[in-house]
């Protein structure tokens, strides 16, 4: 029996190589990376310089853009699903994942929304059908000739379909009722559910990466504690001028620094926020009706 061989190149065995080299050496790397930063990470306690949405969607920080954060996108998030922690808590991180492109830091759970959540807000109870009764009722009704015959049997008809739509109007209420509990039953889990930073890179997360990169690129967003490393980012200056009617609490927590006071009160229908800040001498109270500044006094300390 004649078998035939194929002769390859040297440029392709070289080529072959270079590959099988590359998918055997890229998975390790990744894998070390991982087990380096879990082991440094994994279980300690940082203190938060941003308020967290409720969702595992978490916050997104290029770590090679000119903008680390998409800060419209970031107030919507925070609208959309709810605070879960915010700026000035001191949380755990629970997990840390390395993938192509992104590591995922965890804080406190890593956000309502991972595997195994359940996110459905619909209620699955089914509405009743016509009944072959009702749809033979309909259809004797159509062909009946006799006037009072037809009549008896629409009044049967009317009947039926009575029972059947006002049974979907219960159902349909019953399905409003879950439907509302669930919202809120997940609502609450968002907010005990902890959130997540995505550090994400152009092309893949760099080979070799260390925890310190990783304090460095959350530096602002992440008081990691009792670093003298002089590749600190030290938190922004507060500066009074960028105070201004409309701004949210996010940007105003950024702006001025951490909160020294905190208090919730009701005024009508409406619930107010009250911040108070430290900025040099002077003290800061603002107001926020849905973490967004309404009114503020400044006063001498």
């Amino acid at each position: 029996m004649f078998t035939r061989s194929r002769v390859y190149s040297p440029a392709a065995v070289a080529a072959a190589c270079a590959v099988a080299t590359a998918l055997g050496t890229s998975a390790p790397a990744a894998a070390q990376t991982e087990a380096a930063l879990k082991s440094y990470f994994e279980g300690k306690r940082v203190t938060l310089r941003l308020d967290m949405p409720g969702s595992a969607d978490g916050v997104d920080v290029h770590a090679d853009a000119s903008r680390a954060v998409d800060f419209k996108r970031y107030n919507n998030d925070l609208k959309r699903y709810g605070t879960a922690l915010r700026s000035g808590d001191s949380v755990p991180i629970t997990l840390v994942k390395v993938k192509d492109d992104l590591i995922e830091f965890h804080l406190a759970g890593g956000g309502f929304g991972t595997f195994g959540d359940d996110t459905s807000t619909s209620a699955s109870i089914p509405f009743v059908d016509k009944s072959q009764h009702e749809k033979d009722l309909e259809k004797r009704v159509k062909h009946e000739a006799d006037r009072d015959r037809r009549r008896q049997l629409q009044s049967e008809l009317d009947e039926v379909r009575g029972r059947r739509e006002r049974e979907n109007r219960r159902i349909a209420a019953e399905r409003e009722r879950i439907e509302e509990i669930k919202k809120e039953r997940i609502a609450e889990r968002r907010l005990r559910g902890g959130s997540r930073f995505n550090l994400r890179y152009q092309d893949e997360v760099p080979p070799g990466l260390r925890p310190e990169d990783v304090m460095t690129a959350l530096a602002e967003y992440v008081d990691f504690g009792g670093r003298s490393d002089a590749r600190d980012v030290p938190p922004p200056a507060a500066d009074i001028t960028q105070l201004r009617k409309g701004m949210t609490r996010a940007e105003a927590e950024r702006a001025f620094g951490r909160v020294v006071e905190s208090s919730q009160r009701r005024d009508g229908a409406l619930a107010v926020t009250t911040l108070v800040f430290d900025i040099g001498d002077q003290r800061l109270a603002a107001d926020f009706v849905e973490d967004v500044l309404v009114r503020y006094t400044i006063t001498s300390k």
